[in-house]
């Protein structure tokens, strides 16, 4: 088990790659949002791949950690792992890391790039493939990233993305100009002729309309939050572009999204999307609660991708189950009424697990072969350390 997930050669693309084709063909994933994310997790050394002090979000801090960057895509019915990439911080290429390179099997074509890099090299990969999806959402971390921003734009690709409350944004579209320096000719560093607010200025505003927005049923109820929106001009390198400031109040909180969603879009469209980043949250606790993410133990580069792929067939089985569930099983009218909701259940992951163990129950072992296995179990730890000690000889 060990060699084949550390060492054997076989493809974990192909198996990811696999699974986003019958993805692709599932009619519940033509109008789902695609979400960029990022989860750690925390390592006991840095021997493992990419395994450095690093911001640990789960932890909120910074501390020994690996760190992966994710796609998701995500429905109100089902949502699942697509795909991600193993951040490898920069000490990792440097001459002091060269050997932990070698052992954990990093390709020696990798090169050092950014989360966001990483990221948008991701949601290049997906629009590649095909793979269809009305929206990317993400949080601030890549949200204020101007340049991923001006990437997905320049893709045709809509997005959504949160950034800090103190981001620079204008009214009016604002121009640069060269002011004379004191020998009377235009200086070489332009200035920005506008007026420069910070996006929590427009809480207080009380010009803007505000909608309570239902977003989804749950089980506890509904989720509801109140959105406003303006339309603001954004500097990017090359220059000013317009585009939407969504903001989100809740009780506890505001939040702010820039989008470049048309003119035209409904706020309650916008709001309905940007908040399916959410479901990430789920699909990162899925994977560590119960696909095993978090628990393997294994330090090699292949590993990661290897046990990357596994997460998302498992991820991708339980949606699809839960969506074949929904299609097979309407909604009973009886029971709706009988408990007085309008919406039942979904499938857990942990629902999932229990018709498992009915369609493949455990083997039940003779005598016999219980005690062969634990011969077997005994040898091979015999010869473990039989090996162990002629190292240990050889040394001496």
């Amino acid at each position: 088990m060990q060699h084949f997930v550390s060492n054997s050669t076989w493809s974990a693309t192909e198996m990811i790659q696999a699974v986003e084709k019958e993805i692709q063909q599932h009619q519940a994933f033509q109008e789902a949002i695609l979400v960029l994310d990022e989860s750690a997790e925390e390592k006991a050394g840095n021997r493992s791949a990419g395994a450095a002090r690093q911001h640990n979000g789960r932890l909120g801090k910074i501390e020994m950690s690996q760190v992966g960057v994710f796609l998701a895509l995500v429905t109100p019915q089902a949502w699942t792992w697509i795909d991600g990439e193993l951040y490898l911080p920069q000490v990792w290429f440097e001459d002091s890391h060269t050997e932990l390179r070698e052992k954990t099997g990093v390709p020696k074509e990798r090169v050092f790039a950014t989360k966001p890099e990483l990221g948008w090299d991701l949601i290049q990969r997906t629009q590649a493939r095909k793979i269809p999806f009305q929206a990317v959402v993400m949080d601030d971390l890549y949200g204020r990233n101007e340049t991923l921003r001006q990437k997905i734009n320049n893709a045709g690709i809509e997005y959504f993305g949160d950034v800090p409350a103190n981001t620079i944004i204008y009214l009016e579209e604002p121009n640069y100009v060269y002011p004379l320096t004191k020998r009377g000719v235009p200086s070489k560093n332009p200035k920005i002729s506008g007026t420069a607010h910070e996006v929590r200025e427009f809480i207080q505003q009380d010009q803007l309309e505000w909608q309570m927005v239902r977003l989804r049923a749950s089980e506890r109820g509904y989720l509801q939050a109140k959105f406003s929106r303006v339309r603001v001009w954004v500097k990017y390198d090359e220059g000013f572009r317009q585009e939407w400031l969504l903001i989100r109040q809740d009780p506890a909180q505001v939040t702010y999204a820039l989008s470049n969603a048309s003119e035209t879009i409904p706020l309650e469209t916008m709001a309905w999307r940007k908040t399916q980043r959410y479901l990430i949250e789920r699909s990162n606790e899925d994977a560590k609660d119960e696909f095993g993410w978090d628990e393997f133990q294994t330090r090699k580069y292949l590993a990661w991708y290897h046990q990357l792929a596994f997460t998302i067939l498992a991820a991708w089985f339980v949606a699809e189950t839960r969506l074949d569930w929904q299609q097979r099983f309407a909604q009973s009218p009886e029971l709706l009424a009988q408990y007085e909701v309008d919406v039942l259940p979904k499938l857990s992951v942990a629902n999932v697990r229990t018709l498992l163990r009915s369609a493949m129950p455990l083997p039940t072992l003779s005598t016999d072969e219980a005690a062969e296995l634990v011969i077997d179990n005994l040898v091979n730890r015999t010869r473990s350390r039989k090996s162990r000690l002629r190292h240990h000889k050889h040394r001496t």
